[in-house]
């Protein structure tokens, strides 16, 4: 089993999509990477949410997981997601909100093996987190 992770911006603007789902391809062929874990805030995480489901047509054998943060306080505060879509990683209830999106984004590059990173700014929380992978010697593809 190998494994990517996503990285990106909130803002990351819709042109990337097509370089996006060409580079899970990439990762599920030339890669054999068959389980990828994906955030749930902003732009980016939802064109690798969507490239994901995609992919998963004409590739069946792929796992992909939206890791959550916390748990939504309302049903319709996630409506995107199906429950078997969704995971939560353990330990995660002992950070408050506001550190629970940074104790993701760790956890998830901990599982992978590859990061998927569209990374503009030297600042936020994806900035950090392909610090952190960078670190961690992952294999890092940038778009």
């Amino acid at each position: 089993m190998k494994t990517c992770t996503f990285c990106g911006h909130h803002d990351a603007p819709d042109s990337i999509r097509t370089m996006l789902l060409s580079t899970i391809e990439k990762m599920i062929v030339e890669n054999k990477v068959d389980t990828f874990y994906v955030g749930n805030h902003g732009s980016f995480d939802s064109m690798a949410l969507f490239s994901l489901r995609e992919m998963r047509k004409e590739y069946p054998q792929i796992s992909y997981y939206v890791v959550l943060a916390y748990l939504p306080e309302k049903k319709e505060e996630f409506p995107l997601y199906t429950d078997n879509e969704t995971i939560l990683p353990d330990g995660i209830e002992n950070y408050p909100k506001r550190f629970a999106i940074t104790y993701r984004n760790k956890w998830m590059v901990e599982q992978s093996e590859y990061l998927i990173a569209y990374v503009k700014n030297s600042f936020g929380g994806a900035s950090k987190t392909l610090e952190y992978a960078t670190k961690r010697h992952l294999n890092i593809i940038e778009i």
